[in-house]
């Protein structure tokens, strides 16, 4: 909202000031019978405060003109260098913040993310349908990574509950539970647009799981509303990890040779150097 704002007054700004400097300049042209350039050039340096004093209005019409036009004109031109500073310090707070961002998800797929991903992908009986697409190297463009984002898009995620092992994947999401309720309510998270409903759906699944005594022997009913909410989490954790792989491959080389080595699509991959 906060940007939009910013944003918005900024348009208005120069809109008015544009306003301004055409109004003006033909209304020094017709009232003072200045040429066009010079018209523009007392404007501006009117407008921006400078003031040389080497043009200025002779008769009563063009006097009052300029009076509209330091009145008008010269607080446009403070709100846009003003707005102009503001917009710079906020695009710079704001790169700061999404730094900070992209460290809290280099956490949760360092503690979570990648382990959950291998863990599902497993019992995907589909994967290879989509493994080719998302063998990750250090020679893929961005066309690459989003070409990869277009499969897993069009993918039809059909993992079904009933053979994953829940009890290990239920106790795999207990002892990390505290750890995603603290990222969930990060206040920076809101900024996110796209990780935040996967940790939603996350947490949901956990508690869906945390709700049951047992996981095992359920009714098929209750087998397919799990599949919904894993195969919801496994989407988006699927979405949000190539984001996450585009994102080291641009800012930090060592943290994406480590996480191309443990690529849970990657039959080949290995943490071992060789």
């Amino acid at each position: 909202m906060m940007n939009l704002s910013l944003s918005l007054r900024m348009r208005v700004y120069i809109s008015i000031l544009l306003c301004v400097v055409i109004a003006g300049t033909i209304g020094l042209v017709v009232l003072e019978h200045l040429p066009p350039l010079d018209a523009l050039y007392f404007l501006i340096v009117t407008i921006a405060t400078v003031g040389y004093g080497d043009i200025h209005p002779v008769t009563p019409a063009g006097k009052i003109l300029v009076m509209i036009i330091i009145i008008t004109g010269v607080g446009c031109f403070v709100g846009v260098a003003a707005n102009s500073i503001e917009s710079m310090i906020d695009a710079r707070e704001r790169k700061t913040r999404m730094e900070k961002l992209n460290m809290i998800i280099g956490t949760f797929f360092s503690e979570i993310g990648t382990n959950l991903l291998k863990l599902l992908s497993s019992h995907d009986r589909s994967a290879d349908e989509i493994r080719s697409a998302l063998v990750v190297s250090t020679a893929w463009s961005d066309g690459d990574f989003a070409r990869a984002g277009s499969v897993v898009r069009n993918h039809s995620f059909s993992l079904d509950s009933s053979t994953i092992p829940l009890d290990d994947l239920r106790r795999f999401l207990h002892e990390n539970k505290d750890l995603l309720l603290v990222i969930l309510e990060n206040p920076q998270m809101i900024e996110h647009d796209s990780f935040t409903p996967l940790l939603q759906a996350l947490y949901h699944l956990t508690e869906e799981l945390l709700a049951r005594e047992t996981l095992t022997g359920l009714p098929e009913t209750d087998y397919a509303h799990l599949s919904v909410d894993i195969n919801r989490v496994y989407s988006l954790l699927l979405t949000e990890w190539l984001a996450y792989m585009l994102y080291l491959r641009h800012h930090y080389p060592y943290l994406f040779s480590l996480a191309m080595r443990r690529n849970p699509f990657d039959k080949k991959a290995s943490v071992i150097v060789s």
